[in-house]
């Protein structure tokens, strides 16, 4: 039975799916390289519960490293062709890992098949219900969403995310329904080797400059993403971005769409802001579905509340179910997630990395906290998307009163292009449009900085896919 022939079949009951997932591989021999990534740790997890043997390396050890040996993983710190087990039937590769990581040659001497991770991840999914949430921004915020309504009720879904997410108990799960739930990335085109069921585009904009030409690429491989979905398959996309509807044109499967107007099927109305969080009425077409008051801070959640609606009633939640689950959804890992308060501060670390991200997060920091004075400590991700989004990323900061900015992390650029730009050539331009902003050689400076000139009342807000949550957490035992 093919994953569209059981969603036909579900309804407000959920029959288990014929094999869990991963049980492909049970006995089989998989080592994968970069194990202690969310994703990566989230495919050793599905593996090793389809009865797998599972091995992995990765750079330094971690909390996720340690729960997969206590899994069953033989997990190896440190990256070198001993590693691999001398039984071995398939290696998975990140993203992340470089063309010449040794346990890669190791592999490829050896005739090992070498996969990447989204590879694998569209394998898992292929006999499931594929659930897949694609966007610029949002992916694990409302693949989290989705995967938690359909635990709430009762679905048992198999999920990967992009994130930790500690109402669901980590990034990962094989359950035994037939749903399976994946964030779906654009990087590396990675997304084209899922096979979705219902898949969702949240909004595209212009990022990961260093794989992609321009915007028009982008939108052409969200196109070849949304004609994954089969003909009786179905596309929930944002009904408000034109980017999104050039990439949906002439797609064979069904297409709905969500926002906040009035072209929109699913439509968020009556919408209240309200302690910082916003409540809403749902409507379908003509109907009303309900009311949902969400605990997450922010009118970009609203949007993604909304596609998780869309996509697990479709799957066969009741709608006031599933607006209630949505309003008892506390979040994903480093997304607005309070750290601490100490001595009237309150800290926050979120993952922004792009500057439309950046807006609205430090817009709903705003709204929710109300602090006295907004200290952002950006940590810019990648050289190359910050000398080509460096005018937006400029103009993002306006509602942080001071930016405070490490050394931009490094990671996939090469060298030739980590010299092209620096943090303190962004903190000059912020300071062009009217902000407030200073660079740092490292991490303790900024730490010292803060405790010499934050105050009560305040809030430090840390921001960045890199390490700059170490700052927030250094801030607050030190003070």
């Amino acid at each position: 039975m093919n994953g569209q022939e059981k969603l036909a079949k579900t309804s407000n009951t959920y029959a288990p799916a014929p094999a869990r997932p991963g049980s492909a591989y049970a006995g089989k021999n998989v080592h994968l390289i970069g194990i202690g990534g969310c994703g990566m740790s989230g495919l050793a997890s599905v593996l090793l519960a389809g009865g797998a043997h599972v091995s992995g390396s990765d750079r330094a050890p971690s909390a996720t490293t340690v729960r997969l040996a206590e899994a069953g993983a033989a997990v190896s710190i440190g990256q070198k062709p001993e590693n691999l087990p001398v039984k071995l039937d398939l290696v998975v590769a990140s993203a992340a890992v470089p063309p010449q990581n040794p346990e890669l040659a190791e592999a490829r001497s050896r005739g090992v098949e070498v996969i990447k991770y989204s590879q694998l991840l569209g394998r898992l999914m292929a006999d499931s219900i594929g659930l897949a949430i694609a966007g610029t921004h949002g992916k694990s915020t409302t693949s989290a969403m989705v995967a938690y309504v359909l635990m709430r009720a009762g679905a048992d879904p198999t999920y990967v995310i992009g994130a930790t997410v500690p109402q669901l108990g980590g990034s990962s799960r094989a359950g035994g329904g037939p749903c399976f739930v994946a964030e779906a990335c654009e990087y590396d085109a990675s997304f084209l080797n899922l096979h979705p069921t219902v898949a969702a585009i949240l909004n595209i904009e212009e990022d990961h400059l260093d794989y992609y030409k321009d915007l028009n690429a982008i939108v052409a491989s969200f196109a070849a993403f949304a004609s994954l979905a089969p003909r009786n398959g179905l596309l929930i996309v944002n009904g408000e971005d034109p980017n999104t509807a050039r990439a949906v044109e002439g797609v064979a499967a069904r297409v709905e769409t969500f926002g906040l107007g009035e072209n929109c099927r699913w439509r968020a109305v009556n919408v209240e802001l309200d302690g910082g969080t916003h409540a809403f009425d749902v409507r379908c077409g003509d109907r009303v579905l309900g009311r949902c008051r969400l605990r997450l801070a922010g009118r970009h959640n609203v949007y993604n509340a909304l596609a998780a609606a869309a996509m697990t009633i479709h799957c066969g939640v009741p709608a006031t179910q599933a607006l209630a689950y949505l309003g008892e959804f506390t979040g994903a890992d480093r997304r607005m997630t309070l750290r601490g308060r100490v001595n009237g501060v309150t800290v926050v670390d979120d993952y922004a990395h792009h500057p439309t991200e950046i807006q609205a997060t430090l817009r709903a920091v705003r709204q929710y906290h109300q602090p006295a004075r907004l200290w952002c400590v950006f940590q810019p991700h990648q050289h190359s998307r910050t000398r080509f989004l460096m005018r937006d990323f400029a103009r993002s900061f306006a509602q942080a009163d001071t930016v405070l900015l490490p050394p931009i992390y490094f990671v996939r650029d090469s060298e030739a292009e980590r010299k092209n730009v620096s943090a303190a050539d962004l903190a000059s331009q912020i300071r062009l449009v009217g902000g407030d902003a200073e660079s740092f050689e490292d991490f303790d400076t900024i730490t010292a900085h803060l405790r010499s000139h934050v105050r009560a009342g305040d809030l430090i807000l840390t921001m960045g896919a890199g390490d700059v949550w170490k700052i927030a957490d250094d801030y607050l035992q030190g003070s």
